[in-house]
């Protein structure tokens, strides 16, 4: 979600309420203004009964209602409008279901019909018109959902179903438990940001790493020291997720090494004994801090997210217990100078290539750290359709000839990327490929458009045969900065890679959806 909008599920008084959070966003690519007022009532409600699970996917909103087993799905554009305007999906019974809006289509939870009381039996997909499309998917005792990236996955008593894109409807895998695993079951997903992952609890006191593109060896198990209370994933900082378990300690858990990095205690114990929506801590993660909220002592918890140390308390009125953290970071200016700074972006002669040698300056694998999706797929399937015919309106070419043009350009069989450190990881149709890189230098090229690009060179010093000994990025930008996306060249010949213009595999985040790609896409 961008943080423009919040909802309260209130389920005893049958009603979702929309939030304005007052904060909005305008990116300019190397930066984003910010915008923050007082939040409010939007006045957009959804009413029914005994409403549960509440799902965002790709900017529309299904919340389940249990006493009906129907969903209402309405766009985040209506909601901060303040109209009540949803459509209505239903289902064959009440249930303890769920629904996502995936693109034109919905997926719902199949009701167990012989045991109406018991948790769905499995998924169906509905198209634009409420028609069935293919068949229904079995997940017994359905109870769990997560996006991560283009990945969504329901947890299942059997295991994971791994919804994708497909051509005319969303492709369903079902990912089975490892047999090593244990006897149990995940009943909450949340999905990774930046990497491409699932974290899920498994028992009372094991959680569990999922890799939704593994063939096997998918899950990963994480013993706790006492039973788990709540966790989170870190949006900031992929590398990162958090548990905090009944003993008042927080843990960190190394997504990537799949074990506890750190432990802090910051509560009195707090019992996983009672009703299950007793007021116990919660965890969310803001900016550089993790907040961690302390009914019984009325005060949230402060940890600084670099050092894992205690970072201070906030006192509150009441029970503090479930927590959202909405914001981001950006450069606020005042009303005087912001319409004169909407059309000032100095850095747009550097994206487009025209820069001085001096400007260049040394960049590390931190820059493209994270996990990462080609686009040649999107390319293909027509997803980036719009983009060429947005490009079309202000070039030389028409869309199919700019689309030609990109199937060169984006042509891979390398459909993902993980960088980690020093440690890339190359996923050649499935297969991963994994080796070590340390700084080459860069090289500075000349167009004969006149402009100029910068290539920053990374040499392997170990790991597999098979991965390219030199990789070159380039991403538009010329000096230390974060990439937003970039394009990669690979082989085993330094000179030759820095001949090859024609051929430029681009990747994006793997936590973007396919309509954000777009999104990004054609704001350039």
């Amino acid at each position: 979600m961008n943080g423009r909008s919040v909802f309260a599920v209130q389920g005893d008084a049958g009603t979702v309420t929309a939030i304005a959070s007052g904060i909005s966003f305008d990116d300019h690519g190397d930066h984003g203004d910010i915008d923050v007022e007082a939040p409010k009532l939007t006045g957009a409600e959804i009413v029914g009964q005994k409403p549960s699970h509440f799902v965002e996917h790709d900017g529309e909103f299904a919340a389940f209602f249990d006493g009906e087993g129907v969903a209402r799905i309405i766009s985040e554009k209506a909601a901060l409008e303040g109209k009540s305007d949803f459509r209505e999906v239903k289902t064959a019974a009440p249930q303890h279901g769920v629904a996502v809006a995936y693109g034109s289509h919905v997926v719902l939870s199949e009701p167990n019909k012989e045991k109406p009381d018991e948790l769905p039996i499995g998924i169906r997909t509905v198209d634009e018109a409420g028609t069935q499309v293919g068949d229904i998917a079995e997940c017994p005792d359905l109870h769990g959902e997560a996006s991560s990236g283009n990945i969504l996955a329901f947890a299942c008593a059997s295991g994971l179903l791994v919804l994708t894109d497909g051509d005319d409807a969303p492709e369903i895998r079902h990912l089975a438990y490892d047999a090593s695993l244990p006897d149990g079951k995940s009943t909450t997903l949340i999905g990774g940001r930046g990497l491409q992952y699932f974290l899920g609890n498994y028992g009372s006191d094991k959680v569990v790493l999922i890799d939704p593109t593994a063939e096997s060896n998918a899950f990963r198990l994480i013993e706790l020291p006492t039973r788990r209370v709540h966790f989170a994933v870190d949006s900031i900082r992929p590398k990162f997720a958090y548990v905090f378990t009944e003993d008042g300690q927080l843990h960190q858990l190394d997504v990537v090494a799949g074990k506890i990095a750190n432990s802090l205690k910051l509560t009195d114990p707090y019992s996983m004994e009672g009703h299950w929506n007793d007021p116990r801590p919660r965890i969310a993660v803001a900016g550089d801090k993790i907040v961690v909220t302390d009914p019984l002592q009325a005060k949230l918890h402060l940890v600084n997210a670099a050092s894992f140390a205690k970072a201070g308390e906030i006192a509150v009125e009441g029970k503090p217990y479930n927590i959202v953290a909405v914001g981001g970071s950006g450069q606020v200016h005042d009303s005087e100078n912001k319409e004169a700074h909407s059309h000032d972006h100095g850095d747009d002669r550097v994206y487009k290539g025209y820069f001085e040698d001096d400007q260049v300056k040394d960049r590390t694998l931190s820059d493209w750290a994270g996990d990462w999706q080609s686009v040649y797929s999107y390319l293909q399937d027509g997803t980036l359709d719009p983009v060429m015919a947005h490009k079309a309106e202000s070039g030389e070419q028409t869309a199919d000839e700019y689309k030609a043009h990109y199937e060169i350009g984006y042509k891979t069989d390398v459909e993902r990327i993980t960088i980690d450190g020093d440690v890339v990881t190359f996923f050649q149709n499935g297969t991963p490929l994994k080796a070590r890189y340390a700084s080459d230098g860069y090289e500075i090229l000349s167009y004969e458009k006149g402009n100029r690009g910068v290539r920053f060179i990374f040499k392997k010093t170990d790991g597999d045969a098979d991965a390219p000994e030199f990789i070159q990025f380039s991403d538009h930008k010329i000096a230390p900065e974060r990439a937003d996306h970039y394009h990669l060249y690979w082989g085993d010949d330094r000179a030759a890679l820095l001949e090859e213009l024609t051929n430029w595999p681009t990747y994006y985040p793997s936590s973007l959806s396919a309509k954000q790609i777009v999104e990004e896409m054609m704001a350039h």
